[in-house]
């Protein structure tokens, strides 16, 4: 392959950038001479100019494996903008169009081909690519790799597959988050030959890091939003509480909205552009947001729950910051939190024993004999098989997500699609339409007993709960909420419960499980120490937030952040600083009795200086607290 530009004019020509920075260079050479790169870089440390400048400077088309759908539009969306023809290989796309996409690849000039992971499988992906000419082979966000990320897939695992169809061709694996252990991982795995090995350091020194422990958090993420000047990302594990606080903050005069895997393919679209264009300032969002998407003027990352490990904690809170300017990522929490990480993360892992049970009653519920089963594939309705053994829901989709993880059985992508309603009419139209409709009554009546806010946004449902409770099959639950959403009384989004399950192997009971038991331990194990440090991290208010971040990406600085919480509260108040908001506290309290909350608000964002100034009037009996607790000046 020949070098037709210089990688520097390329970089000037279509980014408009005069020169590389951190290591873009070094790596940019290294591919053109044809080696293989791992590159460790910050969130924000420009990972993809690494492959697609390199890549423009050779004759051929590169080939980028990309985790997510977002992720991948998002870049060839930027590449179509800047005049690079550039194609994405998605799910969903029938037969015949990847055909026609894969030709364009060949015959078109195309640069770049995305492509899922999961996309590698495919025997007519493989002998196109195998046909290509290929520059370069990029693997984006490559900690999915390894047994040791945080975000392992086992489709990514695949990626070697491309050492193969294109033995000649330099390899790129980037990502922004990875400790020894998972970089080794990363090379042995893509079966990389004496490759460069770069890493940049992930010193962030314009993010504040932040730890808040807050009893009232609703309030305090008020409080955050209220004084943005720019635009705020608020991290959550769920999509309920995505939507909670989105109403919360719009509730309260600030401009917000939701993002997460719920949302409709126009709803992210519209939503993104909204947040992309200032015009919402503050989206609240479920982890996968935020990859990829080049905005750059996020001055605050709130993480309302505790993330279930460092590296995923680092990576989002990157997101601040990009255009160099002062942000903070602060974390709030309170007692309750690492109990409740505790109990969402580590307690739904299904040991081996459990995996046996569900594999076993898997078999039974198809009456599949010892022995037999390869290949033969059901539809699954996961509610009925879980009440029909008695198993816990949440276990038992971890325990199906683990066999085919270790391809016992391959599961359909539309597996853990929910169903949810949301009542469009108001009660009195409701009681009125369900007189003259009284097969639909039951149902109805049931759904608004047991959900409640199904008046107030999309809730999810059990369809063979309800059908249970109401005594009726479940296909007639279906078909009735299927009558109240043409009718106009419920908004329906009736996603299939059912999977199409393939067996892979024979069954084989116990033996099956016990080939991979200490291998789900071992990842388990991963799970549970990854959690722990994240805890640790939490719970240390004694070393500096960035340092201790950097350590556990074994970078060894000495240099305290002097910004994050724990640096600020070791440097103590200067008297006359103290002395002036101590005036401020009596002014204000002379005017009218406060919170310390209220105080707070008014006067500094240390509230610690502020509760020790009314614990020291109030001992020296210069204000009293009464039974609203708040402050007062005794002025008789």
């Amino acid at each position: 392959m020949t070098t037709t530009k210089n990688p520097k004019e390329i970089l000037r020509g279509y980014w408009g950038y005069a020169d590389f920075r951190g290591s873009q260079e070094k790596i940019i050479q290294a591919i053109l001479d044809g080696k293989d790169v791992l590159g460790l870089m910050p969130t924000g440390g420009g990972k993809s100019l690494c492959y697609q400048v390199p890549s423009m400077a050779q004759e051929g088309i590169c080939i980028v494996v990309s985790p997510l759908v977002a992720l991948i539009q998002n870049q060839v969306d930027a590449l179509k903008k800047k005049g690079i023809k550039a194609i994405a290989l998605t799910g969903g796309i029938p037969f015949d169009e990847v055909d026609k996409l894969l030709d364009n690849c060949l015959y078109g000039n195309y640069k770049f081909l995305y492509l899922s992971p999961e996309r590698l499988q495919q025997e007519l992906v493989q002998t196109r690519i195998e046909q290509m000419n290929v520059n370069l082979i990029a693997i984006d966000e490559a900690h999915c790799i390894s047994h040791w990320g945080h975000d392992f897939r086992p489709a990514y695992l695949d990626c070697a597959k491309l050492r193969g169809l294109l033995p000649e061709t330099p390899m790129i694996a980037l990502t922004a988050t990875a400790t020894a252990q998972v970089a080794a991982d990363i090379c042995d795995n893509l079966k990389f030959i004496d490759p460069l090995i770069v890493k940049d350091s992930f010193e962030r020194t314009n993010i504040a890091f932040k730890v808040v422990q807050k009893e009232d958090k609703l309030y305090q993420l008020k409080q955050l939003c209220s004084k943005l000047e720019k635009s705020a990302i608020v991290y959550v594990q769920t999509r309920r509480m995505a939507e909670e606080l989105s109403r919360f903050l719009n509730k309260n005069g600030l401009s917000a909205s939701y993002f997460h895997g719920g949302n409709t393919k126009v709803e992210k679209q519209e939503r993104l552009k909204l947040w992309l264009e200032n015009r919402v300032q503050t989206m609240v969002a479920t982890n996968a947001f935020g990859m990829g998407i080049d905005k750059s003027d996020v001055e605050l990352v709130v993480h309302y729950q505790i993330p279930n490990c460092i590296e995923n904690y680092f990576q989002e809170a990157g997101r601040a910051g990009r255009d160099g300017s002062p942000a903070r990522a602060i974390l709030l929490t309170n007692q309750n939190d690492i109990e409740l990480a505790k109990n969402q993360f580590l307690k739904t892992l299904p040991n081996a024993e459990f995996l046996k049970l569900t594999y076993k009653k898997l078999n039974n519920y198809f009456q599949i004999a010892y022995n037999e089963g390869v290949n033969e594939t059901f539809q699954l309705n996961f509610n009925e098989f879980c009440m029909a053994y008695g198993l816990n829901p949440i276990l038992t989709y971890n325990a199906l997500k683990i066999l085919d993880q270790q391809s016992v059985i391959a599961l359909s992508e539309s597996f853990s699609k929910k169903t949810s309603v949301r009542f469009l009419a108001d009660k009195d139209q409701i009681f009125r339409y369900l007189e003259s409709n009284h097969q639909k009554a039951m149902i109805a009546q049931m759904l608004l007993r047991t959900y409640g806010g199904v008046f107030d946004h999309d809730t999810k449902i059990n369809t063979a709960l309800v059908a249970k409770k109401v005594g009726v099959q479940e296909f007639r639950v279906i078909n009735a909420l299927e009558g109240l959403h043409k009718d106009e009384i419920i908004d329906l989004k009736a996603k299939h419960s059912d999977i199409e399950l393939t067996f892979l192997v024979p069954r084989e009971d116990e033996r099956t499980i016990n080939t991979f038991a200490s291998k789900v331990k071992e990842l388990h194990q991963i799970k549970i120490d990854n959690l722990e440090s994240m805890t640790t991290y939490v719970g240390n208010d004694k070393i500096c937030r960035s340092l201790q971040i950097l350590r556990y990406f074994g970078e060894n600085h000495k240099k305290e952040c002097g910004v994050c919480d724990v640096c600020l509260a070791q440097k103590t108040t200067p008297e006359s600083s103290f002395d002036s908001i101590q005036k401020k506290v009596l002014s204000l309290l002379y005017e009218n009795a406060m919170s310390s909350r209220e105080l707070s608000a008014l006067i500094s964002d240390d509230e610690k200086v502020v509760l020790a100034i009314l614990r020291g009037l109030l001992e020296d009996e210069k204000i009293n607290i009464n039974t609203k607790n708040q402050y007062y000046i005794d002025r008789e």
